[in-house]
């Protein structure tokens, strides 16, 4: 396979080889995409303390998450409709993640259903949780993943109405694609996709298909996001959630220093600081400035995550210079999905670990847990 050097190239070949409706559904924002571009903006102000002649020799990126030994402190994002970047993309994922030592996280909304992840990897996984109208089905889906062998749960909780993605409608952004002239001569571009989504095990989502009732043919995402997401989901569900799930509990979408109070008190393992990767609450802050004041809140109660915006390995240390103690990895594995399948991911993640390897040794630091608020510089402005 080509050495792609950097998340962007790989980027900048998956933008050329995945169909625009399905490339835009992974690279945009809601509404004016204000906070979408913030994640990235806001991470890159922050500076870095270079530091010279510190013996980093016996320097590693092998960290904890969740009490599990990992190969770099970062795991994978639950990403909705993985597999129409590549066919079987969700499986890919999942087995680059483990061959590198980290975790991964399965979306509800995937194309692969947990079933076939878990036949096809033989090892647990994370399992990503969207809360609907009809709680019986969020019961049957905890007790599918749960059967597969998922030991953390993460719920996801900034997503009770959807935010309006401009450039999904645009699109006409459906699982199979609309049949619009525009799609279909941007698909019969795209020969390599074609062949991979042709030779996947689903079209559709598989974990929804024939499980939810009244919709045995999910296609189109906005719509059963309208129709089944709940407006009135609240703290008592997380409360249930607790109650019937036997393994960790990750909440995913604080933003909020009070809202990380209240997880804590709930018995949440973990925290994800998130706002969505911009794809909810435009206007929201990034999640990087917001990651300070929640992780001050909850200081050692529970663990502190953080999503939004990483594309490099510099980003990853700047994350957990400011209070997490890993980071999720969205955008930057499925780029290198959509470049270069199972390969274009196991690149990304080396990608990040290398680059963080780097920027701790120019920072002067041997060890994840020693890294901190002396690794950033004070600029004066």
């Amino acid at each position: 396979m080509k050495t792609y050097p950097s998340i962007e190239d790989l980027r900048q070949v998956a933008r050329r080889r995945v169909p625009r409706a399905f490339y835009d559904y992974l690279d945009s924002g809601s509404y004016n995409e204000e906070t979408f571009q913030a994640n990235r903006v806001d991470l890159g102000t922050i500076k870095l303390r270079q530091r010279v002649l510190v013996d980093v020799s016996a320097r590693s990126t092998a960290s904890t998450i969740l009490g599990e030994q990992v190969a770099a402190p970062f795991a994978l994002a639950p990403i909705g409709l993985t597999g129409m970047q590549h066919g079987d993309g969700e499986i890919l994922a999942c087995e680059a993640a483990h061959e590198a030592g980290i975790p991964y996280t399965l979306s509800t909304m995937s194309i692969c259903s947990i079933e076939d992840v878990a036949e096809a990897t033989k090892k647990p996984f994370w399992f990503q949780l969207y809360v609907i109208r009809d709680r019986g089905f969020s019961k049957e889906i905890l007790e599918r993943a749960r059967k597969a062998g998922c030991n953390t749960l993460v719920l996801t909780v900034d997503l009770q109405v959807l935010g309006q993605r401009h450039r999904d409608i645009r699109n006409g952004m459906t699982v199979p694609p609309q049949i619009r002239l525009s799609n279909i001569v941007d698909i019969a571009t795209k020969p390599a996709w074609i062949w991979s989504i042709l030779n996947g095990r689903r079209k559709t989502f598989g974990n929804l298909a024939g499980h939810v009732k009244g919709m045995e043919n999910v296609t189109q995402l906005s719509a059963w996001v309208a129709g089944q997401f709940d407006p009135a989901l609240s703290w008592k569900d997380v409360e249930w959630i607790k109650s019937i799930w036997p393994g960790k509990l990750v909440i995913k979408g604080i933003l909020d220093p009070e809202d990380a109070k209240i997880a804590a008190k709930l018995g949440a393992d973990a925290i994800v600081v998130s706002n969505h990767g911009g794809r909810q609450l435009d206007g929201a802050p990034s999640s990087i400035s917001a990651l300070p004041k929640v992780a001050q809140a909850v200081g050692a109660d529970l663990e502190v995550m953080f999503d939004g915006g990483i594309r490099t390995g510099a980003d990853i240390m700047r994350a957990l210079a400011l209070g997490a103690r890993s980071c999720l990895i969205g955008r930057a594995y499925v780029y290198g999905l959509g470049a270069a399948g199972k390969p274009g991911v196991a690149r990304a993640i080396e990608i990040l670990k290398k680059e963080l390897d780097v920027t701790m040794a120019l920072t002067g630091v041997n060890r994840i847990a020693d890294i901190g608020p002396q690794v950033l510089a004070e600029i004066d402005r």
